[in-house]
């Protein structure tokens, strides 16, 4: 590429860390990688300021949906009791 003190392996470290950024699984990441320790792809899965911005945002999304009496059902969990009209748990059984 005719760029000084640019390594390939500079490129390979480019490449994980935006991989890690566009959301790959650690599973994804060591693969990619070619690694069989998870303590390397976790370098590249270092915390962001980006994934604090997406995980605030999503925290208000559900706080949002929550005020707004909308259930939601992302997380799987089918057998957790539901809230009552006062979001208090209802007991069960």
């Amino acid at each position: 590429m005719g760029l000084a003190g640019l390594h390939f392996h500079d490129l390979r470290h480019a490449g994980s860390i935006w991989a890690s950024k566009a959301g790959t699984s650690t599973k994804d990441l060591m693969a990619r990688m070619g690694h069989d320790d998870m303590r390397a792809a976790l370098i590249y899965q270092r915390a962001t300021s980006d994934a604090d911005e997406r995980i605030a945002d999503r925290l208000s999304e559900l706080v949002d949906k929550h005020r707004d009496g909308v259930a939601d059902t992302t997380d799987g969990d089918e057998d957790e009791p539901d809230d009552g009209d006062s979001g208090q748990p209802v007991p069960v059984g």
